[in-house]
């Protein structure tokens, strides 16, 4: 598939896990930033498809991040996925007032992050 994926977050091992899965279903083009300011600025340089972001970053959170995506006129068709790793912090009201089209746990099996992509390209995104 030929989309462009990045994925921004601060934990190497959740990074990895994120990549395998989706390099499973056929995704190659998948670039990475570890913090949100960082992933921010790859996002402006390589326009990416879709943005996967983390929540806890060490210097802006998820939400900020999206937000500042969004704000972009370049980015605004970037389709953002804001990921938590805890339940209770999942906001979805936080993350769709700052821009994100979908939200999801994270997990060792990605399964709610690949129910989230089945769904976007379902919607022909």
């Amino acid at each position: 598939m030929n989309k462009k994926i990045l994925i921004i977050d601060d934990n190497a091992q959740d990074r990895k896990i994120v990549v395998r899965y989706l390099n499973g279903l056929g995704f190659g083009n998948i670039l990475q930033a570890e913090r949100g300011d960082s992933g921010v600025e790859k996002a402006k340089a390589e326009r990416p498809d879709w943005i996967i972001v983390d929540t806890v970053l060490p210097d802006i959170d998820g939400f900020e991040v999206c937000r500042r995506i969004k704000d972009d006129d370049a980015l605004k068709n970037s389709k953002v996925i804001i990921m938590t790793g805890s339940v209770d912090s999942v906001d979805a009201v936080k993350a769709k007032r700052n821009g994100a089209d979908d939200y999801c746990v994270k997990s060792p099996d990605c399964a709610s992050l690949l129910e989230v992509i089945a769904d976007i390209q379902g919607g022909g995104q």
